[in-house]
């Protein structure tokens, strides 16, 4: 009569799971927008890129958002924010020649290296598209990715336009 030994096979199966435990991150901490829900929403999130700026997208902890970059210090992309009404911020025409959004572009204060973290939201459009675009990443790089943004974006129906 023989005797199977069962050891190996859990010596295998531990280090399996470690390395499947080692892949799980974090979701980073994104409140959901109030129109997240919108069905359009989904499509936004759906479409968007898998990198952004060569930031790599993270996984989020709500409905209809999406992030880029470092856990520290993500860009993060919210769907369903409230559209904005008339305002004096400056309006952004983001066009890559196909594909043309509206953002309104407001900074936040700027750090003792100068950069400023801004949020960009879409103008026109219902639901509107928020970005918030860290101090840390405005001091190392441009925020021309908002054309990369566009495609997704474009999703929602623009009804109004910056003059």
């Amino acid at each position: 009569m023989s005797r199977t030994v069962h050891r190996p096979a859990r010596l295998v199966v531990a280090p399996l799971l470690l390395v499947a435990l080692a892949g799980c991150a974090t979701p980073v901490a994104v409140p959901a927008a109030p129109y997240a829900a919108d069905p359009v929403c989904a499509q936004v999130v759906l479409a968007l890129p898998d990198a952004l700026a060569g930031m790599p997208r993270l996984d989020t902890s709500s409905q209809a958002t999406t992030a880029w970059g470092e856990r520290t210090a993500p860009v993060v992309l919210r769907c369903g924010v409230e559209p904005p009404g008339p305002t004096t911020d400056p309006c952004v025409d983001a066009d890559d020649g196909t594909v043309q959004v509206d953002w309104v572009a407001v900074a936040g204060p700027e750090d003792e290296d100068g950069a400023a973290p801004w949020t960009f939201v879409t103008y026109g459009r219902d639901p509107a598209v928020e970005v918030r675009v860290p101090a840390e990443v405005t001091a190392n790089r441009s925020t021309s990715f908002l054309l990369d943004l566009g495609p997704a974006v474009s999703l929602v129906e623009q009804t109004r336009s910056c003059l």
